[in-house]
């Protein structure tokens, strides 16, 4: 309820002084020279409160992006390290940008001024090559920031409404398609075979064979294999779901072999040799082999383009290649839908002659 005392000063000057109380909400209070205006400030803030427009509002003004941030890498950090370890130096740009801006003038033209900053940015590589940031790279940027907003504004009510809802992504090009033929798998696999470890020619096998992402075959541990059933699970994946991998032919004979002589002192599939808690750091075997076998411009997640194309020639539908994969949706294997049209033709094919008969 609203309580309005009159107030005179010795100079004779009067004023009335409101505070607003309602259960729940923290006081408010102003003062005006007219009993007018202040009935009718205090007719406001006691609806905007019933409202609970006010309250937020009123949280909005006490925290600034840097609060929102380090709240959120707070909470992350405990439940989701990995995730966090990630996304932490991009959410630390933005407390660089940002981070001093209260929450309540957190608007799309601040946050859009910030990503035009980001778009023209330069990044050396290991190379020494100076390049420009990616469109894709930029949308990592906001796609982080969003999500804080999106807990702030859902969970906390530390925003009066999400900021990030009217901010475009960047276009992006399309998905790169690189894939070993038959002469470059051959010498790859040759060179990986010649390597000092025999971790690196399994790893290799297992991610031509199955799709599996760098980071979900050398962190695997022994309780993920299941070699009677003949299959492998993902639980900590990309897109936080668990999946499941068949373990076929030559990859099943060798993962089957390599559990022969596996490290008693380790839980993982391929430890390091210097700290069998810690999976072996394959980086340098894998560049040394890319180097002896000659293959050009590939890297080692395009081992997992190399398995979803395979499976497309092979006449697996989109559907199919996005489940072996593990993507939510269809966009993220559309980039293969050129290499399954003479699969997809022979299905059209079928339904006409089923339809329409021999013609």
């Amino acid at each position: 309820m609203a309580a309005i005392q009159k107030r005179v000063s010795k100079a004779g000057k009067v004023s009335y002084r409101v505070q607003v109380r309602i259960k729940g909400y923290p006081a408010e209070q102003a003062t005006f020279e007219r009993l007018t205006d202040a009935k009718r400030w205090a007719q406001q803030v006691e609806a905007a409160m019933r409202e609970q427009r006010h309250f937020k509002t009123a949280v909005s003004k006490r925290h600034t992006v840097a609060d929102m941030i380090d709240r959120y890498l707070g909470q992350v950090e405990q439940e989701r390290p990995k995730y966090f370890k990630n996304n932490k130096p991009m959410l630390e740009w933005w407390k660089g940008e940002i981070g001093t801006c209260v929450l309540s003038d957190l608007s799309k033209a601040v946050i859009t001024e910030a990503i035009d900053k980001l778009s023209a940015r330069q990044r050396t590589l290991k190379d020494g090559t100076i390049k420009a940031i990616s469109p894709a790279r930029v949308n990592r940027y906001i796609s982080s920031f969003s999500r804080v907003c999106s807990l702030a504004y859902r969970d906390w009510e530390w925003l009066p409404a999400h900021p990030m809802e009217k901010i475009t992504r960047k276009a992006e090009s399309k998905g790169r398609v690189r894939y070993l033929d038959d002469n470059e798998r051959i010498a790859l696999l040759d060179a990986c075979k010649a390597a000092r470890s025999s971790y690196l020619y399994l790893i290799v096998i297992l991610a031509l064979s199955t799709g599996a992402r760098r980071g979900e075959i050398i962190n695997l541990k022994w309780k993920d294999i299941d070699l009677d059933r003949r299959v492998i699970y993902l639980h900590d994946t990309k897109n936080k779901e668990s999946r499941v991998l068949p373990l076929v032919s030559h990859a099943l004979e060798l993962m089957r072999e390599h559990s022969k002589v596996r490290r008693i002192d380790s839980e993982l599939v391929f430890p390091s040799k210097k700290d069998p808690k810690k999976p072996w750091g394959m980086q340098k075997a894998w560049e040394l082999a890319l180097r002896k076998s000659g293959v050009k411009d590939f890297r080692f997640h395009d081992l997992r383009h190399s398995a979803a194309s395979y499976l497309a020639m092979n006449g697996a539908t989109l559907a199919e290649i996005a489940e072996v994969l593990g993507h939510k949706t269809l966009q993220m294997v559309k980039r293969y839908a050129h290499l399954s049209e003479a699969h997809t033709s022979s299905v059209v094919a079928s339904m006409n002659e089923k339809v329409f008969g021999d013609g």
